[in-house]
């Protein structure tokens, strides 16, 4: 059988489009994962604080992490 050249290879149909399982595939990159650390250490030190009595640090860590860091992270 002869080698296929440029010219003889078969006509293949275009390339199909990925389909709705693979495009909703979470990748998650060095940044997603900083964010994500980044959220989780807000919150264990929101916690700390707030076991302290921290009535003003403890609260404003806890929303970082839960309302910015971590959505950030997982969007991002």
């Amino acid at each position: 059988m002869p080698r296929p050249t440029p010219t003889t290879r078969p006509r293949t149909a275009a390339p199909v489009a990925a389909t709705a399982e693979q495009e909703s595939a979470v990748r998650f990159s060095v940044q997603n994962m900083a964010l994500l650390a980044a959220g989780i250490v807000a919150i264990v030190a929101g916690y700390a604080l707030l076991s302290g009595g921290s009535t003003v640090a403890a609260p404003l860590l806890l929303v970082l992490g839960y309302v910015v860091l971590i959505p950030l992270g997982i969007i991002g």
